[in-house]
């Protein structure tokens, strides 16, 4: 599925918000609300998966990191022949 969101100019400009910052801004407040896992956050960001842990560090915002995630990323791993 893929969500389009129409934001008028005026309201982005009166938030100082660039495209790229409202979308960081989004998947921060999912991955917080638990709604996605630090990878699908780090995606929806457009920012590397380490880079996405530090900036919610840098909010303090800490990182649930469950058995799913650990598999996602182990398979990840795999499908990119990291061994």
């Amino acid at each position: 599925m893929k969500i389009t969101i129409d934001i008028p100019d005026d309201i982005t400009q009166s938030a100082e918000l660039t495209q790229a910052e409202l979308l960081r801004e989004i998947a921060v407040l999912l991955f917080q609300w638990e709604r996605v896992t630090l990878g699908k956050g780090a995606q929806i960001a457009g920012m590397h998966q380490f880079e996405f842990q530090k900036l919610l560090a840098s909010r303090k915002i800490p990182v649930h990191y469950g058995l799913d995630d650990y598999q996602a990323d182990v398979a990840s791993l795999r499908q990119h022949h990291w061994r």
